[in-house]
C-alpha cells in the first residue's frame, strides 16, 4: 500500500514532523505521569487505586469524545489555530489540578485536559501525514515518537518533583512550564499544501498502481474496532508498571527508571514501525508488532530482577510503540485526504476508549484481587483478539482486491 512515483516533499514538512514531535511529548508526558501521582494522592486523600485510576480514564475517554469532533474541524479548516488552542489548555488544566480537593475536581480537570488539551492536538498527526508525499510511514513515526519520549522524561521529572515539593506544587510547576513551552512551538504550526487533485477525494494509490478497494468508513471501522482491544492491551503497563514494581518493594525512582526505558524505547519504535510500515505494509507492520507486544504484556507480572524488566520494559517499548505508528499510517494510506483528519481521529478516538478501559481494568481487578497478574493477563488476552481481527481484515482486504479487478476485467 506504498505509493510510488511520489514528487518531492514540502521543505516545511520535517518542521511539521518536529513541531508535532514537540507538543506530542508534553501532551502524553501528562499521560504517562498519571501513575507517578496515584500513591501520593492515595496517601493525601484516601482514594482507591481502582478511583484514581479512573483519572486516567477520564483523559482517555473525553478526548475519543472530542477528538472526533476536532478531526471534523481540522478537514475543514487545519489544525494550526486548534493546536494553538491545545497547547494553552494544557498548562491551564495543571494549573487547576494543582487546586483539587475533592475526586470530582480531579476528574472535572482530567476530562477538560483530554477534551481541550490532548484531543485538540490530535488532528497533527493527519496534518503531517498531508505534508508528506515520501517516506510517509517514517514521518509520522517519527512525529508520534514525541508521545513516547514525554511519556519516559516527565514522569521522572514528576517523580522528583514530588519527592522535592509535593503533588500540589508539582502540578502548578508543571503548568506553568507548559504555557512557557507548548504556545510558542504551537505557533509554528501551518496547514499543509492542498492535496493534489480538484477534491482530495480520490482514493490512495497502491503500490500496484491500483487505487486503495474499500471505501473509508469501511476500512476506518476495520482499523478502529481492531485499535479498541490493542490499546486495552497497551494501557496497562503503561499505567500500571511503576505502582506494580513499587509493591514488589522497588523504591519510586527504580521504578519510574523502568518506565523512562520503557518510553525512551518506545521512541524508537514509532520509528521503526513507521518505516516498516514504508518498507511491508502498514497492515503486516501493525499485525507483527501487535502480536509481539500481546507477548510481553503476558510476562510483566512474572518477570524478577531489575535487570530482566529493563529488557521487558525496552522490548514492550519497541512494540506498542511500532503498533502505535502502524495504525495511523494505515488510515493515511486508506483514506482520501478530504477525510483523513476525522478518519484519524476515529481511529484514535477507538484507541483512548480502549486506553481507558485497559487503564481502569488493571486498578479495578487489582482492588478485586490484591495483585496484578490478572490486569496483565485480561491485557494480553485483549491483545489475541486485537491480532485476531487484523488478521481477519487482511484477508478481507485480498478479497476486496480480486473482486474490483475481476469487475474491472469484465467491463
Amino acid at each position: 500500500m506504498n505509493e510510488t512515483q511520489a514528487p518531492a516533499n514540502p521543505s516545511y514538512a520535517w518542521v511539521m514532523a518536529a513541531v508535532t514531535f514537540s507538543l506530542t511529548a508534553l501532551s502524553f508526558g501528562v499521560l504517562g505521569s498519571v501513575g507517578v501521582f496515584l500513591k501520593p494522592l492515595a496517601v493525601e486523600f484516601g482514594w482507591s487505586r481502582g478511583d484514581l485510576s479512573l483519572g486516567y480514564t477520564a483523559i482517555t475517554l473525553s478526548t475519543a469524545a472530542a477528538t472526533v469532533i476536532w478531526g471534523i474541524v481540522a478537514d475543514r479548516h487545519g489544525a494550526r489555530w486548534i493546536a494553538l488552542f491545545g497547547a494553552s489548555v494544557l498548562g491551564v488544566c495543571l494549573l487547576l489540578l494543582s487546586q483539587i480537593e475533592t475526586k470530582t475536581q480531579f476528574y472535572v480537570y482530567y476530562i477538560l485536559f483530554g477534551a481541550f488539551g490532548h484531543g485538540a492536538l490530535s488532528p497533527l498527526y493527519a496534518n503531517v501525514g498531508l505534508w508528506f508525499k515520501r517516506n510517509i510511514g517514517l514521518a509520522i513515526g517519527v512525529a508520534i515518537s514525541g508521545g513516547a519520549v514525554g511519556q519516559g522524561v516527565v514522569p521522572m521529572i514528576t517523580s522528583l518533583l514530588i519527592e522535592a515539593r509535593g503533588w500540589s506544587a508539582t502540578y502548578a510547576i508543571l503548568g506553568a512550564a507548559y504555557l512557557l513551552i507548548a504556545i510558542p512551538i504551537a505557533l509554528l504550526v501551518r496547514n499543509p499544501p492542498r492535496p493534489e487533485g480538484n477534491t482530495g477525494a480520490e482514493a490512495p494509490m497502491m503500490a500496484d498502481g491500483t487505487r486503495f478497494p474499500l471505501p473509508p468508513a469501511v476500512a476506518v471501522g476495520w482499523v478502529a474496532f481492531a485499535v479498541i482491544f490493542c490499546c486495552i492491551t497497551m494501557s496497562v503497563p503503561i499505567v500500571h508498571l511503576v505502582p506494580l514494581l513499587t509493591d514488589r518493594g522497588i523504591g519510586p525512582e527504580m521504578a519510574v527508571s523502568a518506565l523512562l526505558v520503557l518510553m525512551l524505547a518506545g521512541a524508537a519504535g514509532r520509528i521503526i514501525g513507521g518505516k516498516l510500515a514504508d518498507v511491508i505494509g502498514p497492515l503486516q507492520s501493525y499485525i507483527f508488532m501487535s502480536a509481539a507486544q500481546t507477548i510481553a504484556v503476558f510476562f510483566f507480572p512474572l518477570v524478577t530482577g531489575m535487570a530482566a524488566i529493563y529488557v521487558l520494559s525496552g522490548l514492550f517499548g519497541i512494540f506498542y510503540s511500532g503498533v502505535m505508528a502502524a495504525f495511523i499510517v494505515i488510515v493515511r494510506y486508506m483514506v482520501p485526504a478530504n477525510y483523513l483528519a476525522r478518519s484519524m481521529a476515529v481511529v484514535t478516538a477507538s484507541g483512548w476508549i480502549g486506553m481507558g478501559l485497559g487503564g481502569w481494568q488493571g486498578g479495578f481487578v487489582f482492588d478485586l484481587t490484591g495483585d496484578y497478574i490478572w490486569s496483565f493477563r485480561n491485557a494480553a488476552a485483549a491483545g489475541i483478539i486485537n491480532v485476531s481481527i487484523l488478521v481477519l481484515f487482511f484477508f478481507y482486504i485480498r478479497r476486496a482486491r480480486v473482486r474490483v479487478a475481476a469487475a474491472q476485467f469484465a467491463t
